[in-house]
């Protein structure tokens, strides 16, 4: 019996031990959560002119809210379906992320740009009113929500898994522009830190997606065919 389960344990993780690099959440909700509790009032302020010219609107509520399935979404399927674009994917989303702590640590940031009142009553105005609430306007760039919403449509975009599937691959990419907007819209970012965002997660995808030195091998097949690019 305990040889079973031995048996058993030992071939669920050897199938599942790619899941281990999701022991990064260890390490990241703790540090954020710290700089969510102590960076509150003493910090650089992040604004640009173009913050000024953005309106307000809270249906992009719908979008904003939606990043936390679709980046949950991106990581189960490549998790399930192809493993060497999940591999790659975690590196991307990571080194992102962990830029996104350091910076946050070294240089305390935030903003000023929330709406003292809200000029209509509804129930997107109030999930706006919750996220306020439990979501400081403090540790800003690059922006994660643009840098994460990149990094997904990226491997949607390069997997050979989506090659012929239009509608999930154009409908990644009008999800991610419209989180990346509703960023703005609805005042929980500054133009600059969606720049940033941008910019850090073009820089990654460059090195990961392109012919560079740190671009992810196809993993030889274990029939001993020729290799193939994902």
């Amino acid at each position: 019996m305990k040889t079973r389960i031995y048996t058993a344990f030992f071939a669920f993780f050897e199938k599942n031990k790619h899941g281990l690099l999701l022991l990064y959440f260890a390490l990241y909700l703790p540090w954020f959560g710290y700089l969510e509790r102590t960076v509150t009032t003493h910090f650089h302020v992040i604004h640009v002119t173009l913050d000024d010219y953005i309106p307000f609107c809270e249906y992009f509520i719908v979008p904003y809210l939606m990043w936390f399935f679709y980046i949950a979404w991106g990581l189960g399927y490549f998790y399930y379906k192809n493993k060497d674009e999940y591999f790659r994917l975690c590196f991307v989303l990571f080194t992102g992320m962990t830029v996104f702590l350091v910076i946050s640590t070294l240089y305390p940031n935030g903003h000023y740009l929330r709406p003292a009142i809200f000029t209509r009553n509804n129930v997107f105005t109030a999930l706006v009113r919750w996220l306020y609430a439990t979501d400081t306007p403090t540790n800003l760039f690059p922006s994660i929500h643009v840098y994460n919403s990149i990094a997904i449509n990226a491997a949607v975009w390069h997997c050979e898994n989506f090659k012929s599937n239009r509608p999930v691959r154009y409908g990644s990419a009008v999800l991610a522009v419209s989180i990346i907007a509703s960023t703005m819209f609805l005042k929980q970012h500054s133009v600059f830190d969606v720049a940033t965002g941008m910019v850090l997660a073009a820089f990654m995808c460059s090195l990961v997606y392109s012919g560079s030195p740190l671009r992810f091998p196809a993993r030889q097949p274990k029939y001993g065919g020729k290799l193939r690019r994902i």
